[in-house]
């Protein structure tokens, strides 16, 4: 089975670097049925950063502007999936290499199952030829 790579939304905010802060969000999220595809937290300075990535960009925009979050502007990504083995995460970053793109960020992990994913930033300007490297959408 091949990776699917695709290009995801995704956004920022800034929220208390204090328990439950987060738990907050994802509740108000939760509970208006906006499905998350990843999430990720760090401090930042005195407060903490959260990224969120949503399945579907409208839903996540609406609930926030309507619940008072505040989100960074749209950004992009991708989100990579696929069997997981030794190599896999190499072999994606292989190929952006040979083409001279630089990697901002990547995170990647074992889904169980015998499955792994990734999300990974290129630069702004490195997206849609990133996205034609990677076969993505």
């Amino acid at each position: 089975m091949a990776d699917t790579i695709r290009k995801i939304d995704y956004f920022s905010m800034a929220v208390s670097n204090r328990p439950g802060a987060a738990l907050h969000v994802l509740d108000t999220l939760r509970d208006a049925g906006v499905n998350l595809l990843a999430f990720t937290g760090f401090p930042n300075g005195r407060q903490a950063q959260i990224d969120l990535i949503p399945e579907r960009t409208p839903a996540l925009t609406k609930v926030a502007r309507s619940a008072g979050l505040k989100l960074s502007a749209r950004k992009t990504g991708f989100l990579v999936q696929g069997k997981d083995r030794p190599g896999a995460v190499a072999s994606v970053l292989e190929k952006l290499a040979a083409e001279k793109i630089n990697v901002t960020a990547i995170d990647a992990a074992c889904a169980g199952a015998g499955r792994y994913a990734a999300l990974l930033w290129v630069k702004p300007a490195m997206v849609r030829k990133a996205a034609k490297v990677l076969g993505a959408g």
